[in-house]
Parts: structure tokens; C-alpha cells; sequence
């Protein structure tokens, strides 16, 4: 295994990106109305299955508005392709189905239109099938100006699709699919049977909603075969879909399959890329990538034979290794159907990457993936970057790569000679592009229409797009005084984003606060000594699903916490949580957490996910447990606790166990974290109790991108680093350790200056 070590800026400017507020979706020229208020109704459907039993081609059975809890609706008929059945709504958007309630179709030539699925889950493994039971499927059916909005299992880690197709040329289209949360594709084709092979499906003008960060695998927004099947034909069409911030997974589409064409879909700010991941004979041809710098935002993964890049474009993406603008990977020599395949004939040309941060050739490459692409060609493109030089990376040889015609801005340098030639290039922005203005790169890069899927022409009219989550500091400010009581009050009654400004003086809180939205908690005294929180009950804090929060200048002292073992500051819902959480603390002190042993800042519990964990200028004193520990996922099937971890001119002093504690066991490459800043920081006497398991100050086991920088450790248990999964990037630099000992680790294979 390989460390690679990077400047720093490099790791925080992942960081940066990914712990930055998160932008609401733009809805701009798009007129929508209110969805979310059903029209009354008894919610019987007896009426419905009668009709839909009875019908023959071209009946028309409409399901009268309102809301519908807990049904399993079948629809199964044949229509022609002149007279088909329709299922509709009586009034699209206006009907809405709860609970445990889904929907199986089987047959030929139906069509469904204007449903809800919203508030609850599938009480199968499918909200939206295309077939009744293993050999009933559909047959030139489709589903059109449907919406499934957050519609998931309790707990995170059960798997479902939403949406799964069967059978033959079927049409799945104008939908709105978003806010996946749980574990499992939001839409697959499936081709476990012969007769949902060759299926020639067309999936077209649909708006995949955000889909968050999922810290396992099984978070694709779209799926077509899998390796099992993977050598069989699908033949699907993919075109102007809008991928908007799905970032479940590295894979936000994983082609599987034989024959499947990609065209004309428009990828926002994804933090992952369309990936042929199996099968052959693909075609990924004009669609349009924009990460607008945000962290891991990737493009265009190639692995298998006789693949097809065409006339995409790609512009402000940061993803690098698996996350490429332009990823060509390396094979597993005579690879069995789960692995990977040697890239064989794969041709990358007339694309246009402006100001994408890595191109990555022979990614992957290790003692199973020795296998090179070969027989490929990679010409007539533009790589263009206003600010970085260093956009290549390769990783094997490349001999087996024809380069031809390609373009770089002067300042990027190319992987080799042949192949490649420098210009100066003048841009003009046309229908939200750029194109070059420049005579001399006519017929290079991407040319030709910039017709794409748009917030406009996907989804359907009647139902809002969300950002999908409230943020800090989006509500109103409020003053609260000096009463425990009066701050339990405020925070109970407060709204998603709300800041409630606390007076100086002594809070002491009776009960423990249930937190189910964002919220900001900020003193308003001179210094943080001025404003202190004491509690009464074991947990002060517990993040229920929805909730998030930031603690703004200020201390908590422990001092009339119960004397039992396990209290903890701050923790997550001891149930599965399926919304991902934010912890913030900036400019405040935890002291006093000792009145029994195990006493931690932060604890967190298994199937629960932190977007971002951040403390900055704290001061952490005389803790008898850990102050942020996020090991809870122990079963090594490369699921974690925390993206991003940010600890920043903090101080610690006397914490009996670890400071921080990250866990992600396992060997799944398909994530991106968690990801550690540890800087300018100070540790003195910490991990030194003897009830310490993990015997260390710090532990990081399965983190791929860390910056530990100008930190001090006095009198402190060592630093234990396992790094065992994909190629981890790690920097240490300006550590100062007293007494002098050695860092633990797993591989020595990384850089430490002192």
C-alpha cells in the first residue's frame, strides 16, 4: 500500500468545501406550487382496484385526490400500443400515498401518472416496480410526473430501491426522485431474468434530487445491471436527466451492463461520477458536469472494453482518485465478474475540462490492479485550467493510451510529449458554457449543441424542489436570559436555523434537550467564561434526526452531572437516524467532565452519520472518557461515523481516553471519508487511563484524507494510525511529541517532519 503525501492546502481545501453551508437548489424560471397539503378524502381505493381489474385498452381508471396510508397497489393489464390503460391522479400532485404504501406493475402498454409517495417508506423492497412477481413484468409501460420525496426506512442501513425496472422497453419518465436517505439504489434496472435482458429501457427528463452523503456503499442514484448480469445486454437509454447533488456514493451512476448509452444529463455539484463500472460497449456522449469547486465533485469514471467518452464537458470539478474529472482505471488480470476489467479500447475524445483538478490515469493501480489500459486513445480534448498545473496523475503505464490533438492551457503539464500542445485560449460563455473562442481550436474539445437536461425541462412543474436541509443562522436571532429553564423554552420552541443569544451568566439545564432542526446556541459576554451551562441529567445535548448544531462562545462545565458512568455532553439518537447531522463548536470550553469515569464530549451511536464534526479555538478539560469519538461502525463493511472532522487551535488537557477516535473498517473504495484537519492544537496528558481500549491519544483507522500540522503532544498516549483502505492521502508536518516517541502505525509509508 501506497501513502501519498499532498500539500496541505489540498486536504483543506476538501475540508473547506465540504463543511461549508450547503446552497439552496436553484429553482430559477421554474414555477411551482404548493404540494404539501392533501385535498380530504376517505383514502379508499376498493373503487380503484375494481376499475383497474376491469379494464381493457384505452380505459383511463383515475385515483380521486387525497392521501392514502398504508397501500399496496397492484396494476396489472393489458393495453396496445394505441390504446393503452392509464392510472392517474385525478389532479397531479394531489394525490398521496403514506405510510407503508407501493406500487407493482406488470403487463404491456400502461401508463401511470401524477403520484405522490412521500411521508413513510415501502413495506417491500421497492416503492415504484415494474413487475408483479418474478415472471410478470412489464412490457412498453410507463411512469411519468411521479414525485417520491424522502420516502425511506427507519433505519439507514436497510437496503430498498425506489424505483426498479423490469422487463422491456419501458419508459420512465419527467419523475422527481429525491432525498434518499436510507442504504440502496434510488433507481435500478434489473436484469435477473432473461426477460428483462436486451431491454432497450429509456429513463429521460427526470430530476434526481439531492441524495446526502450515505458513508457506505450502496448509495448510487442510478444503477443499470449488476456484475452478476453484467456481461448481458441492456441497451438503456439514459438522456437528459438532472443529477442534482447526488452525492450517496462515489458512483452516482453505475452502469453494469452491455450496450447502455448516457447522453445529454446534467450533473450538479455530484460528489461522485457516471461510472462503467461493468459490461461494455458504452456511450457517455454529450453531458455536462458542473461542480462548481465543491469537495469531491467527479465526472467520468472508465473501466471495462470498448468504452465511449464523447463531446462532454466538465468544468470546476475537485474530485481526484476514483473522483476524476476524467478517471481511467487500471484491471485485475483475468478479473472475475465483481472486480475489475482491463480498460481495452477505450476512447476519450472531444471533451472539454476547464478547470477540473485531476485527470487520473491508471488510477487504482496496486498488486491486484497491475492490468494497464491498452488498445485506448485519449485525443482531440481540451484540459484547461486557469490555476493549476499539476492536473495529471498517473499512476501505471500509460504506454497503452494513444494521445492525439489534445489541448492544455501553457501552464498545465502533460503526461508526455506526444500528444499533447499548449495554447492560449479565449473563452465566451454560451447557454451556460464556455466555449473557446480560439480559431486554432477548431474541432478540439467538445463542439456542437448545448442542449441538456435543465431544472426546466426535468421533473415535473407541481412539486417545490428543496435544499434539502435547513442550515445555521437562516432563522431569526433571539435573546434568552440567565434561566436554564428559559434557554429549555427557547429551544423547544425555536425554528430550523434560529440563533438564540444567550445573557451572561449560569445556565443549569433540569432535562436533556432533544434537538430535530439546526440550531445555533451563542453566548453574548465578553468572553466565553461569561456565559456557562450546567446540566442536571446524564445527556445534555442529543441530536435527534433533523437536528444539528453549532456552540458559539461559551463553556459547559459538568460539575452537576449525575454521578454515573457513560454521561456525555453531546450525543446522537441511540436509534438509527437516516438525516445526516452537523456539530459546530467554536470558541468554548468543556470542563469538569469527570464526576465518573467515561464521561465524554461527544458520543455517537451506530447508523447515525455527521456531515461535519468542527471545534475551533476550544478548550477540553479534565474528561474522563473521549472527547470525539466517532468508532462506532466496528464490522468492517466500510461504513463510518463522520465525513469531515476539523479540530483547530484546540487545546486538551487531562482526557482520560482518546481525544478523537475515527473508525472505517473494511476495504470499500466507495467513499470518500472520513476526513481528518488536525491543526495547531495541544494535547497534554491524554489517553493515559487505564480503561483507554485503544491504548492512544488519537486513533484514525480507515481515514483517506488527513492533515495533522503544528501540533504539540505532552505526556500523551501515541498516535495510532491503520491505514488500510484505497490509497489514504496523509500529511504530517510540524508535530512536536514530549517525550519524544513514534508515531504507531500500520504502514511506514508516509511523510512526518518534525
Amino acid at each position: 500500500m501506497t501513502i501519498n503525501t499532498l500539500p496541505s492546502c489540498v486536504v483543506f481545501g476538501v475540508l473547506a468545501a465540504t463543511c461549508a453551508v450547503v446552497v439552496a437548489c436553484s429553482t430559477a424560471g421554474v414555477q411551482r406550487t404548493d404540494s404539501t397539503t392533501a385535498v380530504a378524502h376517505s383514502g379508499d381505493l376498493t373503487a380503484v382496484r375494481t376499475q383497474i381489474r376491469d379494464a381493457e385498452p384505452g380505459s383511463t381508471v383515475t385515483i380521486p385526490a387525497g392521501t392514502y396510508i398504508d397501500e399496496e397497489l397492484t396494476f396489472i393489464g393489458e393495453g396496445t400500443a394505441e390504446a393503452p390503460i392509464t392510472l392517474q391522479a385525478e389532479t397531479e400532485g394531489r394525490v398521496f400515498f403514506e405510510g407503508e404504501s407501493n406500487l407493482r406493475m406488470s403487463g404491456s402498454n400502461l401508463i401511470v401518472r401524477g403520484l405522490v409517495f412521500r411521508n413513510g417508506s415501502t413495506p417491500t423492497g421497492e416503492v415504484i416496480s415494474f413487475r408483479t412477481g418474478p415472471d410478470a413484468n412489464c412490457e412498453d409501460c410507463r411512469v411519468t410526473a411521479c414525485v417520491i420525496d424522502n420516502f425511506n426506512k427507519a433505519e439507514r442501513q436497510e437496503s430498498d430501491l425506489w424505483v426498479a425496472l423490469y422487463g422491456k422497453r419501458n419508459r420512465f419518465d419527467h419523475n422527481h426522485l429525491s432525498g434518499k436517505r436510507n442504504r440502496g439504489v434510488t433507481m435500478a434496472v434489473r436484469m435477473d431474468t432473461e426477460q428483462s435482458r436486451e431491454n432497450e429501457h429509456r429513463i429521460d427528463h427526470n430530476y434526481f434530487g439531492p441524495r446526502p452523503i450515505l458513508g457506505s456503499n450502496g448509495g448510487e442514484s442510478l444503477r443499470i445491471g449488476t456484475s452478476h448480469y453484467s456481461m448481458f445486454r441492456s441497451g438503456t437509454l439514459v438522456e437528459y436527466n438532472y443529477f442534482d447533488r447526488c452525492n450517496g456514493e462515489v458512483e452516482v451512476i453505475s452502469s453494469k451492463s452491455d450496450g447502455n448509452t448516457f447522453t445529454r444529463n446534467t450533473f450538479y455539484e455530484c460528489q461522485g461520477t457516471l461510472t462503467m463500472r461493468h459490461g461494455n460497449e458504452t456511450i457517455v456522449e454529450d453531458n455536462f458536469f458542473f461542480g462548481n469547486g465543491k469537495a469531491n465533485t467527479g465526472g467520468i469514471r472508465i473501466i471495462n472494453k470498448d468504452q465511449t467518452v464523447r463531446n462532454n464537458y466538465a468544468e470546476g470539478l475537485t474530485g481526484s482518485r476514483f473522483r476524476g474529472a476524467l478517471t481511467v482505471m487500471n484491471g485485475v488480470p483475468n478479473s472475475p465478474a465483481n472486480r475489475y476489467v482491463q480498460v481495452v479500447k477505450g476512447i476519450a475524445e472531444h471533451n472539454t475540462f476547464i478547470d477540473c483538478d485531476n485527470i487520473q490515469l491508471a488510477a487504482g493501480s496496486d498488486v491486484e490492479r497491475s492490468a494497464t489500459p491498452v488498445d485506448s486513445r485519449i485525443a482531440n480534448n481540451i484540459f484547461y485550467h486557469t490555476k493549476r498545473d499539476s492536473v495529471f496523475t498517473v499512476y501505471d503505464d500509460i504506454s497503452g493510451i494513444t494521445f492525439e490533438g489534445n489541448v492544455l492551457s501553457p501552464n498545465v503539464r502533460a503526461p508526455q510529449d506526444e500528444g499533447f500542445r499548449k495554447e492560449q485560449l479565449d473563452f465566451v460563455r454560451e447557454a451556460g458554457v464556455l466555449v473557446s473562442s480560439t480559431a486554432a481550436t477548431a474541432g478540439y474539445g467538445r463542439t456542437g449543441t448545448t442542449e441538456r437536461a435543465t431544472l426546466d425541462n426535468t421533473g415535473v412543474s407541481w412539486y417545490a424542489r428543496s435544499s434539502e436541509a435547513a442550515e445555521f443562522h437562516t432563522g431569526t436571532t433571539t435573546a434568552v436570559p440567565a434561566d436554564g429553564d428559559a434557554l429549555f423554552a427557547a429551544i423547544r420552541e425555536a425554528s430550523p436555523g434560529d440563533v438564540l443569544e444567550l445573557a451572561p451568566g449560569t445556565y443549569t439545564i433540569r432535562k436533556t434537550v432533544l434537538l430535530r432542526e439546526p440550531i445555533t446556541i451563542r453566548g453574548n459576554g465578553a468572553s466565553r467564561e461569561d456565559v456557562k451551562l450546567l446540566f442536571e441529567r446524564p445527556t445534555l445535548f442529543s441530536i435527534e434526526n433533523g437536528g444539528s448544531l453549532s456552540l458559539k462562545h461559551l463553556t459547559v462545565d459538568g460539575a452537576a452531572a449525575p454521578d454515573n458512568t457513560g454521561n456525555a455532553v453531546i450525543r446522537t439518537s441511540r436509534y438509527s437516524m437516516t438525516d445526516n447531522y452537523k456539530l459546530l463548536l467554536e470558541d468554548c470550553a468543556f470542563r469538569d467532565l469527570d464526576v465518573n469515569h467515561s464521561f465524554d464530549v461527544l458520543r455517537v451511536y451506530a447508523s447515525t452519520f455527521a456531515d461535519s464534526i468542527s471545534a475551533v479555538d476550544c478548550h477540553f478539560e479534565d474528561v474522563s472518557g473521549s472527547v470525539f469519538a466517532a468508532a462506532q461502525e466496528t464490522e468492517d463493511r466500510g461504513v463510518y461515523n463522520v465525513e469531515n472532522v476539523v479540530v483547530q487551535g484546540c487545546t486538551f488537557d487531562n482526557i482520560g481516553k482518546t481525544a478523537i477516535d475515527l473508525y472505517r473498517g473494511g476495504s470499500d473504495e466507495s467513499t470518500a471519508g472520513p476526513i481528518l484537519a488536525l491543526t495547531d492544537s495541544e494535547f497534554n496528558s491524554v489517553g493515559n487511563d487505564k480503561r483507554n481500549s485503544v491504548d492512544a491519544s488519537m486513533r484514525i483507522h480507515g481515514v483517506q484524507y488527513a492533515v495533522i500540522s503544528g501540533n504539540e503532544w505532552r505526556d500523551s498516549k501515541p498516535l495510532r494510525m491503520h491505514l488500510s483502505v484505497g490509497e489514504p492521502v496523509i500529511k504530517l508536518s510540524g508535530n512536536e511529541l514530549s517525550p519524544e516517541r513514534d508515531i504507531v502505525s500500520n504502514s511506514d509509508d508516509y511523510e512526518y517532519n518534525d
